[in-house]
């Protein structure tokens, strides 16, 4: 029987009445990690809910959390829904600007920050973020104004407020219905302006529902959590944990990562591809500096992993002398990568961005499968997701349990409907209907159904970039701003969905450039011998330096090309109205950009 819940946290209630005892969280120590006991975790989270009731918290009202992953960005979470109100997510690395202005357009009226850093950015943003009562932080210090207070004495005076009203939380749940607003995330939009995601109890409920119902995860599992809480797909994981019970080991400290898991020992880790391919670049990289015998033996068991990886994908064992070169590779190379992940992986789960098939069938010579999902911060990051039992590399499996699916018959988009779409964009009627059809949510990818039923993401429908890393940059943004730097520029192509980081290419105007160029003594140049000239690149690597200062760094751009021909209608790369086709660019200088990563990864 389903169990039927009416609010998150409802359905974290339920957890804790369930297994009071079970660890839940552990958060790292020095040395070793420290468990938390799920009613540990309901007396921080009620704590926090009534702390922030007690400084005045209305329902639906915002509540910004501004802080990396970490088990005190949980405690906060459940405590600003368990009281009602709707968290609104900011990236820990965000600047100022970019903080204040979801600060402001979602209303928030209380901030929760992580510690100096963001603490430091609201106090000089004070003025400009009038609805701002209280900034609530985890590590800062008290400030003699009493805007900033520690998170700690938020819960001390939550757990007064219990004791004077022990039925207010209570309360609130029964007021709380699936339809309320639980949580906004701002994703980027085109122009570079974050649209704010309305994201319903019911979404995050339907997600931890189906996470359980699909069943190859489990209370027995283990989780190494460290994506960004401040994403969906972290919030997903988390809906993961409170409905199956999945105890799950949190620290968003990447450079940590490799070590922990050796520690933690996780049976399962969710990660973008970039994670992935960091640590098939190094390994490559290491067999290669071993060299010799050493690297004839790794290439010889990469080799004998593949042909057993596309056994295993036809549903069967290898047998024979097969199986036999199976075991010696993995006794040899296998069996000591899968120890770097700490010996006991089950499954990777990869999301946020596509998955290399070439990548998925190295770790799965390796013996690590990797179930690549998909899905969008507008459908709550669960959509489709391959199975241990049901999976095909180069697809992102079926869809969820109670996720409908169809393909625009039109151009290829892919259409979604179900419970963990997502209500709309805050105060964006208008792109809310553009993306919103009769309940069908336009993705923007395009993408067909192989005959299982199985999703292939095939293109993008929008020109908005995702990078390896998982992250939206809005490619036309950068360009507009990299010609004002640079008026010697005709047209920039900013390139980066699926890669690692962004790269660009970059041609001279013929009416501007020639007079650049007889500036600086090359006026006998053409437009052509110029674009190869050394001081033509350093003066669009300063433009570049520029721009990079006032981007965050997934935005940033790391190698550029200056082409030494301009786009044009003829050459068949810009349209009637002067829009660069932007895929006819990137099939025709395929080679320059790849080229621009060719190692890129041991760089990164």
């Amino acid at each position: 029987m389903t169990q039927a819940f009416t609010s998150i946290g409802a359905m974290f209630h339920w957890r804790v009445q369930k297994t009071p005892d079970a660890i839940a969280l552990y958060r790292p120590t020095n040395p070793g990690w420290e468990p938390i006991r799920w009613d540990k975790l309901q007396d921080l989270a009620d704590g926090f809910a009534a702390g922030l009731l007690s400084m005045g918290l209305e329902l639906e009202q915002r509540v910004g959390l501004w802080a990396s992953t970490r088990v005190e960005w949980i405690f906060a979470d459940l405590g600003i829904v368990c009281a009602g109100g709707v968290t609104a997510t900011v990236y820990p690395n965000s600047t100022a600007e970019e903080a204040s202005y979801i600060l402001n357009d979602s209303g928030a009226a209380f901030c929760v920050a992580e510690g100096d850093a963001q603490v430091e950015k609201l106090r000089a943003a004070k003025g400009e973020l009038p609805n701002i009562q209280k900034v609530i932080t985890f590590d800062s210090e008290a400030s003699d104004d009493g805007w900033i207070i520690p998170f700690d004495d938020v819960v001390k005076a939550g757990h007064a407020h219990l004791k004077d009203n022990p039925d207010c939380l209570a309360a609130i749940e029964e007021t709380l219905t699936p339809e309320h607003l639980a949580t906004l995330i701002y994703t980027s939009g085109t122009t570079g302006r974050p649209k704010g995601v309305e994201l319903l109890h019911d979404c995050w409920i339907y997600t931890g529902e189906a996470m359980h119902k699909m069943g190859f995860m489990a209370s027995s599992d283990k989780q190494y959590l460290w994506l960004p809480m401040s994403h969906s797909f972290g919030k997903l994981l988390l809906m993961a944990i409170i409905r199956i019970g999945i105890p799950t080991a949190v620290d968003g400290r990447v450079t940590h990562i490799v070590d922990n898991l050796a520690e933690v020992q996780p049976t399962f880790m969710a990660a973008a591809p970039r994670i992935f391919e960091k640590v098939y670049n190094k390994v490559v990289t290491g067999a290669k500096e071993a060299g010799g015998a050493k690297y004839a033996i790794f290439k010889w068991a990469i080799g004998v992993g593949r042909q057993v990886s596309l056994v295993k994908q036809r549903g069967r064992s290898p047998v024979g002398l097969l199986a036999m070169k199976a075991k010696l590779a993995d006794k040899l190379v296998f069996s000591k990568l899968r120890d770097r992940f700490g010996g006991k992986i089950r499954f990777f789960v990869s999301g946020s961005a596509p998955l290399s098939r070439d990548m998925a069938e190295f770790f799965h010579a390796a013996g690590m499968l990797i179930l690549e999902g998909y899905g969008l911060t507008e459908s709550s990051a669960a959509s489709f997701v391959n199975r241990p039992g049901d999976f095909a590399f180069g697809t992102v499996g079926h869809p969820l349990p109670g996720t409908e699916v169809k393909i625009d018959p039109a151009d290829g988009e892919i259409l979604m409907r179900g419970r963990g779409i997502m209500r709309g964009y805050y105060n964006l009627p208008d792109v809310t209907a553009d993306t919103l059809d009769d309940g069908w949510l336009r993705t923007g990818d395009i993408g067909e159904l192989d005959d299982a039923g199985r999703l292939k993401i095939t293109d993008r429908k929008k020109d908005l970039i995702k990078t390896s890393g998982g992250k939206y940059v809005a490619p036309q943004h950068l360009e507009g701003k990299l010609k004002a730097k640079c008026p010697y520029l005709s047209q920039v192509l900013v390139h980066g969905n699926a890669r690692n980081y962004c790269s660009a290419l970059v041609t001279l105007d013929p009416d501007s450039a020639p007079k650049w160029a007889e500036e600086v003594g090359l006026g006998a140049l053409s437009l052509q011998d110029l674009a190869k000239h050394e001081k033509t690149y350093a003066m669009v690597q300063e433009a570049v330096d520029e721009l990079n200062q006032e981007l965050a760094r997934y935005e940033t751009i790391k190698k550029f090309a200056i082409l030494e021909d301009d786009f044009s209608e003829a050459g068949g790369e810009l349209t009637p109205s002067l829009k660069v086709k932007r895929k006819v660019v990137e099939t025709k200088y395929k080679e320059v950009l790849d080229g621009f990563y060719d190692g890129s990864l041991a760089e990164v």
